[in-house]
């Protein structure tokens, strides 16, 4: 975190008042990282045979989340998941993070919802840290009408090993982990609400607490299986058109091969929000056929569900076949920012 000057006081009582609830190296530093929070900028110190990945996310009130709506702690855990999603889906681990965090004056102490939001938002973000194995370097805080969150993250993996989105070739397997759609099917029991009964916690747990595959994501790329990789950020329709286009492929995708939900509502179809529901985080893949078999053996070790769900094509379109065979093109309709306000 910056330099305390001027509102420096504040700032500093804030700045401890997050270091207390989330993992992160102090202004004296270690070796990896001589100079911490409480410095202008944080020093690291790579090994020799590895390399860093570097990405950036923000989390807006009213794009990402609701205030009204999402906890605290749940705003906390899911804005460090999602940023650190990007580096474990090109097969690094997670390792630091930076928090850029702007607040209403409400949300901070010494107003007594201010502390009891920001210890929520901290205790979350601190369990998410825990859970991946990362430390908090720095950052900084100052005040907006709206709360505004953007984490930059820093992963490191053996030196040449990172998977882009560009490798898929014709013929390859896609892949994806766990089931589809379950983020997305927990934010619709949230905003819709019940008049009944409170939703199962197992049905909100997707949305409001996702976990990623990271030893899975790391096991393959240092056996160099996936072609291309990626995480399903925006809805599995969304970002395999991403990465095809990036790849400059096509793909076939099996509807009745795609992990989904099962949807507990009459109005949600399991298989629209696996094709188009955002926020899984499950991981996206190609590999070759050869591949299979140590493919599945990994995910076994590791515990993760894996579902071959199509093929890279030549064509540069992306199909949907039904179970009768039948081929329809499949359109990107996953979360898009610039279209509509989702969260």
């Amino acid at each position: 975190m910056p330099k305390t000057t001027g509102h420096g006081d504040r700032e500093k009582y804030l700045v401890a008042r997050l270091a207390k609830k989330i993992p992160s190296i102090g202004s004296f530093g270690n070796r990896a990282v001589p100079f911490g929070i409480g410095d202008d900028s944080a020093v690291l110190r790579p090994s020799g045979q590895s390399e860093f990945v570097v990405s950036c996310d923000f989390s807006l009130e009213g794009v990402h989340f609701r205030g009204a709506t999402h906890p605290a702690v749940s705003i906390g855990y899911r804005c460090l998941v999602r940023a650190a999603s990007d580096i474990v889906a090109m097969g690094a681990c997670p390792r630091y993070f930076l928090v850029a965090l702007a607040l209403p004056a409400e949300k901070t102490p010494p107003a007594a919802k201010g502390a009891n939001w920001l210890d929520s938002f901290s205790s979350g973000m601190g369990r998410a840290a825990r859970e991946l194995g990362m430390l908090l370097i720095g950052g900084d805080i100052t005040v907006n009408q709206s709360v505004s969150i953007c984490i930059t993250v820093i992963g490191e993996l053996p030196a040449g090993l990172a998977i882009s989105r560009a490798g898929a070739r014709p013929g390859h397997l896609i892949y994806v982990t766990g089931t589809l759609g379950a983020a997305q099917l927990g934010l619709e029991i949230l905003l819709r609400g019940s008049t009944r009964k409170p939703a199962p916690a197992k049905l909100l747990q997707p949305h409001l607490y996702p976990r990623i595959p990271v030893g899975f994501a790391q096991a393959v790329a240092r056996r160099r299986i996936p072609s291309a990789m990626m995480d399903i950020s925006d809805g599995l329709s969304t970002d395999l058109s991403r990465m095809c286009e990036s790849s400059r492929t096509g793909a076939r995708l099996f509807a009745a091969q795609i992990p989904q939900v099962d949807a507990h509502r009459p109005a949600l179809d399991p298989l629209q929000l696996a094709l188009h529901g955002g926020e899984d985080y499950s991981l996206l893949f190609t590999a070759p056929p050869r591949r299979a078999p140590l493919l599945r053996a990994i995910a076994a070790k590791t515990k993760t569900r894996i579902t071959h769900i199509g093929e890279i094509t030549r064509s540069r379109k992306i199909l949907l076949v039904d179970s009768n065979g039948h081929e329809s093109p499949l359109e990107p309709r996953g979360w898009d920012p610039f279209r509509v306000k989702n969260q």
